[in-house]
């Protein structure tokens, strides 16, 4: 488990707790099952299970399902469970870390004894969390496309990709056209897109009646917005001409299409850890509390996700970011991240913790991702131009469809609870919130405390 595998706490769009990966263990010979991310398996008979390495089960893998070269970079094997998740290294080998599941969940979360003992991980064939997107817009094979739209396309509906609602229905209605065929005038209608809604829309966005609101619906009711809106954008999914005219072979360009689409998102292809933020204080009392959140963690940079709101609250660029991480040996497990802002009008520096025992996990992803991205920033500028010059992306970093106000994937500092300061001279002060009316008229004075700046490491400083 050293260095920088991406997991998370929370289960995945495939929760598959309990089926092993491994349905027999002999002296010479195993059954191994992979799962794609459509929740199809592969049966791979392989010798020597317990000294396998991922890279040599990639391969078999590849193999079985014909994959082209870019396969090997664009996928990895992962380790899944309802309560961790982890993209392993090519070195590693999945039979024995597998036999040192138990171990791991009780050093990366926050299980409870009983759901330890049941839990049991599955292999997955899933995106590589160091895949550039550039290298993405250059994949033409089919099968390459769908296991990376279905899996993109499982974590939009399991809501770990936040997008807008026009975004939902642009999505949704190319998985319409995946599924459906092409849009035909009066097929389907509003209403049977309704029956299945939640294979088209996140669970959230799917508003449907239960009960005796059902009962006042009735059959001849007006459509929901969802489904209204979703068979709206079916209409206007463009068609592109197939060289056999075979409808299976049309489907790549949709493919790409709804690739392309979350390519918008900032935290697309990203890892997924579980944590804990604090929630600001509200009341007279200033009662707070703590709210779970994901922290989404990619080549691009850093975001913190609310789990029951949907949206964004904090994402950040590796270059607008300092960070550290306190491991359970010192206190509470805990990822520091420092970013600039302001505070009634006054720069200051800003100050998140993120309580997750899986503190080191994403410290280390982060500092890998930033290596990563340095190496590739001179190849990703070479071959930014002629792929600019054709028309056929846009340059790196540019989202505009995103930039709509209120967009579920922009920050929502104000939400957070951030310890604040600023630096006077060779001091640190701390911004302390101007309190509203007490309701007591004594209060505590609590004096002057220190504060210690979180410092990244010398060599991986930014600016």
């Amino acid at each position: 488990m050293d260095g920088p595998e991406g997991s998370t706490g929370q289960p995945g769009p495939a929760d598959r707790s309990h089926r092993s990966s491994v349905s027999s263990v002999g002296a010479r010979a195993a059954d191994v099952l992979v799962y794609l991310a459509d929740d199809s398996m592969v049966p791979l008979a392989v010798e020597n299970l317990p000294s396998l390495s991922a890279h040599e089960l990639h391969r078999a893998i590849r193999e079985v399902l014909q994959l082209p070269d870019i396969a090997l970079d664009a996928f990895a094997l992962w380790l899944v469970s309802p309560l961790l998740e982890v993209q392993l290294k090519p070195k590693h080998q999945p039979y024995k870390l597998g036999r040192q599941w138990q171990e791991l969940l009780l050093r990366f979360t926050d299980a409870s004894d009983d759901d330890v003992a049941m839990d049991e991980p599955s292999l997955q064939f899933r995106r590589n969390v160091f895949f550039p997107k550039r290298r993405e817009l250059q994949i033409h094979d089919k099968e390459v496309l769908r296991l990376l739209y279905e899996e993109a396309k499982g974590n939009v509906l399991a809501a770990r990709y936040p997008c807008d609602v026009e975004d939902c229905e642009a999505l949704g209605a190319l998985v319409c056209r995946v599924q459906l065929g092409p849009y035909q005038p009066g097929q389907p209608t509003a209403c049977t897109l309704r029956e299945k809604l939640d294979s088209f829309l996140p669970a959230h966005l799917c508003k449907r009646s239960h009960g005796l609101f059902a009962a006042f619906r009735g059959r001849g009711a007006k459509a929901g917005t969802g489904e209204q809106g979703l068979l709206n954008a079916y209409r206007r999914v463009q068609e592109v001409a197939s060289s056999d005219g075979e409808r299976e072979a049309s489907l790549s360009p949709h493919y790409r299409a709804y690739l392309l689409k979350c390519h918008e998102l900032p935290f697309y292809g990203c890892a997924f850890f579980h944590g804990e933020i604090d929630k600001p204080a509200q009341g007279f009392l200033h009662r707070g509390g703590r709210k779970p959140v994901s922290v989404a963690i990619s080549l691009d940079g850093v975001h913190v996700i609310d789990c029951r709101e949907k949206h964004v609250l904090l994402g950040l660029r590796f270059q607008e970011l300092s960070w550290d991480h306190t491991s359970p040996e010192e206190e509470e497990s805990v990822l520091w991240l420092e970013f600039d802002g302001d505070n009634e009008g006054t720069p200051v520096n800003k100050l998140l913790k993120i309580y997750s025992k899986q503190a080191e996990l994403m410290s280390s992803l982060i500092e890998y991702c930033i290596e990563l991205s340095q190496a590739a920033e001179p190849a990703a500028s070479q071959e930014a131009g002629p792929t600019s010059a054709s028309g056929s992306s846009p340059p790196p970093h540019q989202r505009p469809q995103l930039r709509r106000q209120g967009s579920v994937v922009c920050s929502r500092i104000q939400h957070l609870s951030t310890i604040d300061y600023v630096e006077e001279g060779e001091t640190i002060k701390r911004v302390k919130p101007k309190r509203t009316t007490s309701f007591f008229s004594r209060q505590l004075s609590l004096g002057q405390g220190s504060y210690t700046v979180v410092q990244a490491a010398d060599s991986l400083e930014q600016g």
